[in-house]
């Protein structure tokens, strides 16, 4: 895949991975949350090792798929559950390249192949992301307001909407 003069693929993780993702998960938890979860619940999640193990689990389980330049680094990531697309980062230092855009793409076509509806939840105050979401023909769905921060969930089936 070609982004202007950048190369990147997209390839399934391996165990190698592992620190490399988590890595990439926590940059991009701090930099990127705080605005809509808070210091605190930031804190809490990198310093408690809970993206650790998230990025960990399922890993273990499969699903989860590295995009990496040109010189072989790791520069986002996703991770597919079922019919959910669980998360998907991209290092902030590569953002609004398109590379986000590129993934999603890759995560809609793997799981499309799949299931005819899709889904994936945001967090209701993550405005930049839902604006991304929406701008990729994803419907808003229900809020989910179970435990924690209040989310959207997103869906989008085969036929686009």
């Amino acid at each position: 895949m070609s982004t202007g003069q950048h190369y990147v693929t997209v390839r399934p993780a391996t165990g190698e991975d592992l620190d490399d993702l988590q890595a990439l998960a926590r940059r991009t938890i701090d930099a990127c949350y705080r605005a809509f979860l808070g210091d605190e619940a930031v804190d809490w999640f990198i310093g408690s090792g809970a993206s650790d193990a998230h990025v960990r689990n399922h890993l273990e389980r499969g699903g989860v798929h590295c995009l990496v330049n040109q010189e072989g680094r790791i520069i986002g990531f996703s991770i597919l559950d079922g019919p959910t697309i669980d998360l998907m980062m991209v290092d902030p230092d590569h953002h609004r390249r398109g590379l986000g855009r590129l993934l999603l793409q890759h995560a809609e076509a793997a799981l499309l192949a799949q299931h005819s509806t899709i889904r994936l939840e945001s967090f209701a105050e993550n405005i930049a992301a839902n604006s991304f979401y929406e701008a990729c023909g994803w419907l808003h769905g229900n809020r989910l307001t179970d435990q924690g921060p209040v989310k959207i969930e997103y869906i989008k089936n085969g036929t686009g909407g």
